[in-house]
């Protein structure tokens, strides 16, 4: 089966049962600070699934493009990615859990032909939060299956979101195909990681909202949120090992071969993996429209590791100056007719990979230097320290095993233990430092979230006005202290012009203009000149945001109704954050 053809089969199935067809957002969230990237199909869809109207109705499905981070560590095996795709299709308070599941085992059964032996399903077992589901049991029973293929776990395995750190969540039900391996153990189960079953289809059902002191409380609407791995569907339905033995992989693969002179095979499949993934997911990130660029902070850190571990293994296999840009070529080439936005913003990422490659190359280089001194300097131990081989790592990019390998060419060894108990506690205090910075999110619907949200807007008119009109939104980012907002435009705005941007929102403040949400097409929208239609990205029909005359954007967001509840707005810092894009930081004071 062909890619595809896979992505209409599942497109077609769920609008022939009344469900609307929405766009692909970003792969960096707007107006989203709990999270770095966009995670799932259903984190653009949060302020909908807490009960704002939808212009398509209630019943949605569409493909979105993902990025998780958070089993990096896994990549390389058959079936874990960073960047995926994602089919959804949700119900906004429409049907729940009957109808969610019956239309998934339909899909998978008469659709796609796949054995009911082959499947198992699993289960929230119930803790101090829920009860165990007992009506999704009841449904996958009236369906056919039997005790032995339902399977019953607690939050971790079935249990999804919130996407940050409060929002909407509920209990799940999970659908696994059986890949016909051995069983690792006698205790081999489907939530087993040893590869005998892909878990491939989440029914997730959105009963509750977690708020920022850990409480579930019932939400007002019980929504269906559905996601299924595009590539691991691919995967069974063409009879391969793995989401690499794809088509979506076999052409980065191949120049990768061509590059290196080295055959992907059962010793080299595990680098092998690792160079396409990460170049897959660092490709799409550089491709995005809102132009993140590698940096130390951020979505920018995330991209610069990405981009650095994919690296790595290639000079590991000797490839030529500037593969990874032409790895990335490929990948262009393969998915510009789905995600064009690749093919729009080619020459960037040519540029940064190149660019990345140079700097990383120098870094190495240095690294090299302190590494030879460290073991120059070991004297009688034949150990290198756990805190160096740590800043071998964590400063100049150095892997253990790296470490470890130069060590070996010299004799001596590398405290491995100390390392882990190391690079352990460091992800510890990212992972707590990541859950106080990135607090709020799209779930936020306070009323300082509202207000900067609405600020945005101003912001965005204003900055129109001052500028000529010469620019475009490239990124929004709100918490409940501030507002952030990355723009197009290639110099520094002057004092007079931040003063003059300032001028414009607080004298839109001042008029006390109300707030109207206006349902209608995208053809509509453009003929009225709304802000904020960008090519394939929305639906048939748009929640349109007009303030006028000052401004009339596409948004999905929570707003004030009358801009007269914004109190004093204030730029805090204006910068650049990539060639040609500015971000400016604001607030609103009280009067």
């Amino acid at each position: 089966m062909k890619a595809s053809e896979l992505r209409k089969l599942y497109i077609d199935f769920f609008k022939e049962r009344d469900h609307a067809e929405i766009g692909n957002s970003s792969l960096i969230p707007d107006n989203d600070p709990s999270v770095l990237f966009t995670t799932a199909g259903m984190h653009p869809l949060v302020p909908y699934l807490l009960g704002e109207k939808h212009p398509q109705g209630k019943r949605l499905v569409n493909f979105q493009k993902c990025l998780r981070t958070g089993d990096i560590e896994e990549v390389g095996d058959a079936s874990h990615l960073t960047f995926f795709e994602m089919m959804g299709n949700w119900s906004l308070g429409d049907y729940f859990k009957r109808e969610s599941i019956k239309m998934s085992n339909e899909f998978l059964l008469d659709v796609l032909k796949i054995p009911q032996e082959r499947i198992s399903v699993s289960v929230f077992e119930g803790d101090e939060t829920a009860p165990c589901d007992m009506e999704s049991v009841k449904v996958w029973k009236e369906l056919g299956y039997r005790d032995e293929q339902i399977f019953y776990y607690g939050k971790e395995e079935n249990w999804w979101g919130p996407a940050g750190q409060t929002g909407p969540c509920g209990p799940d039900t999970e659908i696994f195909i059986d890949m016909g391996k051995e069983k690792c153990s006698k205790d081999c189960q489907p939530a087993c990681n040893c590869g005998k079953y892909f878990e491939i289809w989440n029914n997730v059902f959105m009963e509750y909202y977690k708020d920022a002191e850990g409480n579930y409380q019932k939400l007002k609407q019980q929504n269906v949120d559905t996601g299924v791995g595009f590539e691991r569907v691919l995967t069974i339905m063409n009879n391969v090992d793995s989401v690499y033995d794809t088509e979506l992989f076999l052409p980065i693969i191949n120049k990768i071969e061509k590059l290196t002179g080295v055959k992907y095979e059962e010793d080299t499949a595990f680098q092998y993996r690792i160079i396409a993934d990460h170049m897959r997911s660092a490709t799409f990130v550089l491709g995005d429209d809102k132009a993140v660029v590698p940096s130390n902070v951020d979505q920018g850190y995330v991209l610069r590791r990405l981009i650095r571990r994919a690296n790595r293994y290639l000079a590991q296999m000797n490839a030529p100056e500037n593969s990874m840009s032409q790895i990335a070529e490929v990948i262009i080439k393969e998915y510009s007719h789905v995600y064009p936005e690749l093919l729009r913003n080619r020459e960037f990422i040519i540029t940064q990979l190149d660019k990345e490659e140079k700097v990383f190359g120098r870094t190495i280089a240095k690294g090299l230097t302190i590494a030879n001194k460290i073991i120059d300097n070991l004297g009688t131990s034949k150990v290198i320290p756990a805190a160096d081989a740590f800043k071998l790592y964590d400063t100049y990019g150095f892997p253990l095993e790296f470490t470890q390998e130069l060590a070996r060419e010299h004799g001596v060894s590398v405290d491995a233990d100390g390392f882990r108990k190391l690079f352990t506690e460091h992800q510890e205090k990212s992972r707590a430092g990541a859950a106080q910075k990135f607090k709020g999110g799209l779930a936020d619907s306070s009323d300082e979230t509202r207000k900067l949200h609405t600020a945005t807007h101003l912001l965005n008119a204003a900055l129109r006005q001052v500028l000529d009109g010469d620019i475009n939104q490239r990124g929004s980012n709100i918490n409940s202290e501030r507002l952030r907002f990355d723009f197009s435009f290639d110099r520094k705005l002057t004092a007079e012009e931040l003063a003059a941007v300032e001028q414009i929102v607080n004298q839109i403040i001042n008029e006390k203009i109300d707030v109207v949400c206006e349902e209608m097409t995208v053809e509509e929208a453009n003929e009225q000149g709304v802000v904020g239609v960008f090519g394939d990205r929305y639906g048939e029909r748009v929640n349109v945001y007009k303030i006028e005359p000052y401004s009339i954007e596409i948004c999905g967001g929570p707003h004030v109704d009358n801009t007269g509840k914004l109190g004093k707005f204030k730029i805090m810092k204006e910068e650049s954050v990539a060639a040609g894009v500015r971000r400016i930081k604001a607030k609103l004071n009280a009067e």
